[in-house]
């Protein structure tokens, strides 16, 4: 004990030596002194102005001594209530609202932020006054604190910090993060004030002032979002044992969490934050520093503006969003996205057997290390891929769900085979990488929803695709990646402007298991390795025939529709290829010429033609392609309307259909979003079937009731 004493009383020696001699000149100093530790109220306040940097001109300002704030009266009437609660001296109070709103008016004159009650403001400065420093030295600390740490956007409940978070619960603990979003249960309901505070709101101060020592030193604002991560996740059985409890008591039992913590855990609480750190991809980090901290009136403006003008990416700088390469929003994101760099890097390290290692303060704690799954169809694959990519085509999820699931089974299983050997290959982490092409992508993101949808963990997905490694790479291509051959690289002939060509069929890819075989000389996958190649090489050999509907000749005899055949609604496991039937030749049949279909515009079209309803979906074709488009509703017609690439609002009509040649509408189990329409009469007991479309709807479920509904009120008319 006297040993370790000594040890403390040394360190702090070292650092006020320094920080008075003033050799420690910013976090990284500090951080080597005291190595991630408490520090002691006497050095506290110099050790935090050297961890801000206060000394930057931005976080200066003259003190205001007008109070003239259009909502001034809000201020000075929360800083009294604040105050009433501390339970001060009469002559203390008058201090701290004193200080209170002398810094917290100035802070707002000088950043444009508007200020509002709960905003965090006041528990977020209380620590800071609590350094007993002067004004003029608590307000550059305090403006500091808020545009270094503090995440942009946590006012609303869409903000990126709240979509972030979820994203992170997702790769670490799939299960918790369903439990509450299966509850409603988002993440700015309780972390809200995490966030805008840094938990200086919801601990005491004793806590929150040794927390802060730690967090300053690592100069890492993103350690919130890890800190916060660790107390959601070691309450898991607690929150999930109340399963059956209201939305209420689990909010409010969540919030309360951090409350409970002592200042005795705050080194390990910190020291986990760290090592989910360490065990997180670092991509978004990059990627959304400048946007998420920083200038929050820069922010909020520019956020606006985005907002306004209908962009898909949110801008961090005024400039033209063409020339920005940035990962797709956040509340879009199916999972964590990775950059390319990132995982190239990785597989460099993994494929030269270098150690992916943080060694700081002596310690060698081994980080991310992806087990990347290559979801592009077979020929792409096989025109160029990075050298420890395994191969699962998409496609087979929905065209042979049998073949899709033996695929996923050896791939697990090669997995697990080489995490025991030690291969290059190994890796926890899942990457999945598509083309970088929205219209393969589509099946990526499926494979990605089945991943998540079984609780996989640390799943993620490569920002931009095969496009995005390719132009990585640049002119060492060949260096980098196998099988690359130029003339069938569709990135390739994309570069050298010719027209990129549309998917054809796809060639069998045997190299699935090709990357284990130098490390594994046994494996005893070799059945599941056998049935998964037969499945690549002839899907349709070991699933049969699938069941063919007969379709409508010239010489079919006709009987009354719906007699005497099943309910034409239904949800089944509809295991039909994916084509379409034969005759599809104008408007009414669904006709697939683009250039002979006129260009509507979506919204004087629908008024013209009486539409009722409308559906957001995709509509799937027989060349493996899907494309966005609209579903509408008349009282008489269904139309699929697909968008026009570049204009906003305007589709072309590429099926028009009766609501009376309506036969049959199904689903599969596996995938209730993928709706088959099919179109035709009743012939006897038998249905004879003209045509059908298919699309991917994402709220089919109200799709269909509105679809139900509007052809028994059609076909009632026509009955009376």
């Amino acid at each position: 004990m006297a040993k370790s004493s000594d040890d403390e009383q040394e360190w702090m020696d070292d650092l006020e030596a320094s920080v008075l001699m003033n050799d420690a000149k910013t976090a990284t100093d500090v951080l080597r002194i005291c190595k991630g530790k408490p520090i002691n109220e006497t050095l506290r306040p110099l050790a935090w102005q050297k961890c801000l940097d206060v000394s930057r001109s931005a976080f200066h300002a003259s003190l205001s001594e007008i109070f003239d704030l259009p909502e001034q009266k809000l201020l000075r009437l929360d800083c009294q209530q604040f105050v009433a609660k501390l339970g001060n001296d009469d002559e203390d109070k008058v201090s701290v609202m004193s200080d209170l709103e002398t810094i917290l008016t100035t802070y707002r004159k000088v950043s444009n932020i508007t200020y509002e009650s709960g905003n965090g403001w006041l528990e977020l400065l209380l620590p800071l006054l609590a350094l007993k420093k002067p004004q003029n030295e608590t307000y550059p600390l305090f403006a500091a604190l808020r545009t270094l740490y503090i995440p942009n956007g946590c006012g609303h409940k869409s903000g990126d910090p709240f979509h972030l978070f979820r994203l992170l619960l997702l790769y670490h603990d799939p299960e918790l993060c369903s439990f509450l979003d299966t509850k409603k249960i988002t993440p700015d309901l309780y972390c809200r004030s995490w966030f805008q505070t840094l938990f200086a709101a919801n601990c005491n101060l004793t806590v929150v002032q040794a927390m802060w020592d730690v967090y300053f030193q690592h100069s890492e604002p993103f350690y919130l979002f890890f800190l916060s991560l660790v107390m959601v996740i070691n309450a898991k059985e607690q929150i999930m044992s109340l399963e059956n409890s209201s939305k209420e008591v689990l909010v409010e039992m969540v919030c309360n969490m951090p409350s409970q913590l002592e200042l005795d855990d705050v080194p390990d609480f910190c020291a986990l934050a760290h090592y989910y750190g360490l065990k997180t991809p670092s991509s978004f980090r990059k990627d959304l520093l400048d946007k998420m901290f920083g200038d929050e009136a820069l922010h909020n403006l520019l956020h606006g503006t985005m907002k306004n003008s209908s962009s898909s990416s949110t801008l961090t700088s005024p400039v033209e969003e063409k020339d920005l390469n940035l990962p797709q929003p956040l509340s879009q994101a199916l999972c964590l996205p990775v950059c390319a760099a990132e995982l190239v890097d990785s597989v460099s390290s993994s494929a030269s057997g270098a150690p992916m290692s943080d060694q700081a303060d002596g310690l060698i704690v081994e980080t991310v290390r992806f087990f990347l799954v290559d979801c592009r169809p077979a020929e792409q694959y096989n025109s160029g891929h990075l050298p420890t990519a395994f191969h699962l085509d998409s496609t087979l999820m929905l065209q042979e769900p049998a073949a899709f699931a033996t695929a996923v089974q050896g791939l697990l299983s090669a997995r697990r085979q080489a995490q025991a050997v030690g291969s290059a290959a190994a890796g926890d982490h899942l990457c999945f990488l598509g083309s970088g092409r929205n219209e393969e992508d589509q099946y990526t993101h499926m494979v990605i929803s089945s991943f998540l949808q079984k609780q996989k963990q640390h799943v993620s997905m490569l920002t931009g695709g095969y496009k995005a490694v390719h132009e990585y790479l640049g002119d060492s291509l060949n260096e980098n990646l196998e099988h690359h051959n130029a003339n069938s690289c569709l990135v390739c002939k994309a570069n050298t402007t010719q027209p990129l060509e549309s998917p054809q069929a796809q060639t069998p890819t045997v190299d699935i298991f090709s990357k284990l075989s130098a490390a594994v000389s046994k494996l005893k996958t070799s059945e599941v390795k056998g049935k998964l190649l037969d499945y690549i090489v002839n899907p349709a050999g070991s699933s049969g025939k699938p069941p063919v509907e007969r379709h409508v000749r010239a010489n079919d005899k006709l009987g009354r529709r719906y007699r005497n055949v099943a309910p034409v609604f239904s949800i089944d496991d509809d295991q039909e290829p994916f084509e379409t039937a034969s005759g599809a030749g104008n408007e009414e049949n669904g006709t697939d010429d683009d250039g002979q279909r006129e260009i509507i515009n979506i919204s004087q079209w629908s008024k013209e033609n009486s539409i009722t309803a409308t559906f957001p979906c995709q509509e799937y074709k027989v060349n493996s392609m899907f494309y966005d488009s609209v579903l509408a509703l008349s009282e008489t017609y269904m139309y699929v309307l697909r968008l026009v690439p570049g204009r906003k609002g305007h589709a072309q009509i590429v099926a028009r259909r009766s609501l009376s040649s309506v036969v049959k509408i199904t689903s599969r189990r596996k995938h209730p979003n993928m709706i088959t329409f099919k179109y035709g009469v009743s012939q006897d007991d038998d249905l004879v079937i003209s045509d059908m479309d298919r699309l991917l709807i994402p709220n089919s479920t109200e799709a269909m009731k509105t679809v139900t509904k509007q052809i028994v009120n059609y076909l009632k008319t026509q009955e009376s």
